[in-house]
C-alpha cells in the first residue's frame, strides 16, 4: 500500500514531466498556423537561427539578416517579402502586391 506522501510525490513528478514536454516545443511552433520566415526580423528580434557564432533567439546582428528567421502567420512570409529558406545578405524585404 502506498503512503500519501509517495502518492503526492508521484503526482508532482508526473505534472513536472508533462510541463517539461510542453516547454520543449515553442508555442509558436506548436501552433500549426505559423511558419519560419527568413530575412524579416529586425536586429536582435529573430526567433532563432542567425548563422555561425550565434546561439538562437535574439542573436541576429543586422536588420533583415537572411539566415535569421521569425515565426509569422502561415502563408504571409512571402507576401511580406521574406523567404521560406535561408538566404545570403540582408536586403530590406519588399512586400508583394496582391
Amino acid at each position: 500500500m502506498m503512503s500519501n506522501s509517495l502518492k503526492l510525490s508521484l503526482a508532482a513528478s508526473a505534472v513536472l514531466a508533462m510541463a517539461a514536454g510542453t516547454l520543449a516545443t515553442p508555442a509558436a511552433a506548436a501552433d500549426g498556423a505559423k511558419e519560419k520566415c527568413y530575412g524579416v526580423a529586425l536586429k536582435g528580434k529573430n526567433d532563432c537561427a542567425a548563422g555561425p557564432g550565434t546561439s538562437c533567439a535574439g542573436t541576429s546582428t543586422v536588420d533583415y539578416q537572411g539566415n535569421a528567421w521569425k515565426y509569422v502567420a502561415k502563408g504571409s512570409c512571402e507576401k511580406m517579402g521574406g523567404t521560406l529558406a535561408a538566404h545570403k545578405g540582408n536586403a530590406k524585404p519588399v512586400a508583394k502586391k496582391s
